[in-house]
């Protein structure tokens, strides 16, 4: 089950591409009001009386605001490389996370890193620099490409330090006081209120902010970060269909080609238990 609840909420997150690419709003406008919708849902839920009881002493909140200020700088980096540059150069520049989580996990986590997980990440990155057909650094693309790259650093070491925090926080906590770091680090900036946007503050903030973190934090209860990385490129395979879907972006050959590979390597994942 913590397999599915990862692989589900990779797929929710894989449309955020075409979200934030048709939402026409800036960045950080877009991240603010999807994560109060976020908090509004969220804190609706956790004051009924089985949740009360899980929210964390005020020692122990240092942890889940740690997270919520590289969530920020993950998807502020992140959404800013779908603004500056391709959908193909910010998925390719994100997605270096794995590797990162590959050879971060074994030190700070004492995971073992197996030669199954190994191949399953050269396959992955094979098949999605196949998918992707590669990447121009021009200077048109430069900062895109730049914020991707920081997006995957701080997208790994998310993912490690929400391996630790999985254990001891329940989710809906965790995506909470995450969102609501990020609305509180952003209300300085925020100076409109676009409402021929509000349908991408309230997709974002019930799908992409509130169901699919709790669905991502339940797995890694039971999901070592390795495979959690490895899983995370399917996102790409997700983007591609979204993108047939309503952008009417046909795959080539080698996007084909290379998401099964990427659909491969998760296999692999799957199997190395």
């Amino acid at each position: 089950m913590g397999y599915l609840n990862i692989i589900i909420a990779i797929l929710l997150w894989s449309s955020l591409g075409v979200v934030v690419k048709l939402s026409g709003v800036a960045v950080h406008v877009l991240i603010f009001y999807s994560a109060v919708v976020a908090i509004t849902i969220q804190a609706t839920i956790l004051l009924q009386r089985d949740y009360r009881g899980k929210i964390p002493n005020v020692k122990k909140l240092k942890y889940p605001v740690i997270l919520g200020i590289f969530s920020l700088l993950n998807t502020f980096t992140y959404f800013y490389a779908f603004k500056h540059t391709t959908i193909a150069n910010a998925v390719l520049t994100h997605y270096t996370a794995p590797i990162i989580v590959a050879f971060l996990a074994p030190v700070f986590l004492q995971e073992t890193i197996t030669r199954k997980i190994i191949i399953s990440i050269i396959v992955a990155s094979t098949g999605l620099w196949i998918m992707l057909n590669g990447f121009s650094f021009t200077e048109n693309h430069s900062a895109g490409i730049i914020a991707g790259l920081s997006s995957g650093v701080a997208y790994a070491i998310i993912i490690i330090f929400l391996r630790v925090l999985a254990q001891e926080f329940n989710p809906l906590v965790l995506a909470f006081f995450s969102n609501a770091v990020m609305a509180v680090l952003l209300a300085p900036f925020i100076k409109e209120i676009p409402l021929n946007a509000l349908w991408s503050f309230l997709l974002m903030g019930v799908v992409h902010s509130t169901i699919a973190p709790i669905l991502y934090f339940k797995g890694l209860q039971h999901v070592s970060a390795n495979r959690t990385a490895v899983l995370g490129y399917l996102e790409p395979v997700g983007a591609v269909i979204f993108g047939m879907i309503f952008l009417g972006e046909f795959p080539v050959a080698g996007s084909l080609i290379g998401g099964l590979l990427i659909i491969f390597s998760g296999y692999l994942t799957l199997k190395s238990d």
